[in-house]
């Protein structure tokens, strides 16, 4: 992304930001338009090894076209995804505010060398990852048997902003969380 941000990218942060989480919802017919106009404004190019960094991290999810449960944003959860595919590894976490703990998932991300935008993703392991008690993280992880193939197309990224679709033809924009520390998570 050049020196100037597009105002489709401006508003979209705008509406992204919004409080609470899942306020912007009610905004869908106008994020659609706003993400296509900065699909092909900005493209993400995952081959240009520039931009690979630009990955690495923790993202919120701030919007999504899915209906599912666990894919929808909400005010009381977040959902949150870190990636650090200089490591191969990335990690998907539902967590309700408080020391409870996290649905976590575990996954191993390959950039697709053919496709510019895509990351494969293989699901290792899933469960619950909770609070760090006398240096000790608890948590209860389980072997993931990944029947099908999955993927993100990674559409536009920068240093604020993720945009990707997903293999089921969901739509996703996410924020990054720059205060959040992928290793942390990524601990084996």
């Amino acid at each position: 992304m050049g020196k100037t941000s597009p105002p489709e990218r401006r508003e979209l942060l705008e509406l992204l930001r919004q409080n609470p989480r899942g306020s912007a919802n009610r905004q869908r017919q106008r994020i659609e338009q706003l993400i296509g106009v900065l699909e092909g404004a900005q493209p993400a190019d995952l081959s240009d090894p520039s931009t690979q960094p630009l990955l690495e991290g923790f993202w919120e999810l701030r919007w999504s076209s899915s209906q599912q449960p666990y894919l929808t944003v909400a005010p009381w959860l977040e959902n949150l995804q870190g990636l650090a595919p200089s490591q191969g590894r990335g990690v998907n976490q539902l967590r309700l505010p408080g020391p409870l703990g996290a649905i976590t998932v575990e996954a191993q991300l390959t950039l697709d060398p053919d496709r510019a935008q895509r990351v494969q993703v293989r699901f290792r392991r899933g469960g619950w990852v909770g609070p760090n008690l006398g240096g000790k993280r608890l948590q209860w992880l389980q072997d993931v048997q990944q029947s099908f193939p999955a993927w993100l197309d990674i559409t536009v990224v920068d240093r604020e902003l993720r945009i990707c679709r997903g293999n089921a033809g969901t739509l996703f924009a996410l924020l990054r969380r720059p205060e959040l520390s992928v290793d942390q998570l990524l601990k084996p």
